[in-house]
């Protein structure tokens, strides 16, 4: 009976990346709870939308601390999605995470300069504005769902495919809904800009995470 070699990933650094998230969200809760409340029913309510649409919409304590716990998270689980494409105990390190953390963390501020410059330059700084928190409260909120299926992956069901695949359908299922709410919102500008929203679109949104994930599969 020949003796089979098997390799031990620790999942200490994952915890620790866990529990970081977990306190930058504790913290937003703390110093935001009425705002926490309403965010936390987001994709039912769009009262949190409407409340915190006008003021400090970008740059505020609560969206900084949810934007590094969407980082941490959404970091994570494209790291632990590595059983889609390579057998997971060939990376034990977590050298791999610090490079999709790097890369995810320049594609956002990279992206969000482009928008905010766009704004600048065609003079609709408060349309873009307003376009930006709306989807960004979206993309945090389904940063939520990715912690969880983190967990899920981590000490519950390992490297499960199922709980992949149900966590991406349920983060495009609310940023869909996020969408959705910006058609019907701005309608009226959309018609009347139709050509540069299209180009908006393209450039800004398809783009880059087409040139995103076409760098972190190579």
């Amino acid at each position: 009976m020949e003796p089979i070699s098997r390799a031990l990933v620790s999942t200490d650094w994952i915890t620790v990346v866990i529990f970081s998230s977990l306190f930058f969200a504790v913290i937003a809760k703390q110093v935001s709870y009425a705002r926490f409340l309403n965010f936390i029913i987001l994709p039912f309510n769009n009262k949190y939308i409407f409340m915190y649409n006008k003021k400090d919409r970008l740059w505020n304590g609560f969206n900084m601390l949810f934007g590094i716990f969407q980082l941490l998270n959404f970091s994570l689980f494209i790291y632990l999605c590595r059983p889609l494409w390579q057998d997971p105990a060939e990376e034990i390190f977590p050298f791999l995470y610090i490079v999709i953390f790097g890369l995810l963390l320049t594609f956002s501020l990279v992206k969000l300069f482009l928008q905010l410059a766009n704004g600048f330059f065609f003079n609709n700084n408060k349309l873009v504005s307003e376009l930006i928190f709306k989807k960004l409260s979206y993309l945090f909120y389904s940063s939520i769902i990715v912690f969880l299926g983190n967990i899920c992956l981590v000490y519950i069901f390992k490297d499960s495919r199922v709980v992949i695949y149900l966590t991406i359908f349920l983060v495009i299922a609310v940023n869909l809904v996020g969408w959705i709410t910006i058609l019907k919102n701005y309608q009226k500008e959309i018609t009347t800009k139709f050509f540069y929203f299209i180009l908006y679109l393209c450039a800004l949104e398809i783009a880059p995470i087409v040139i995103f994930v076409n760098a972190l599969t190579k």
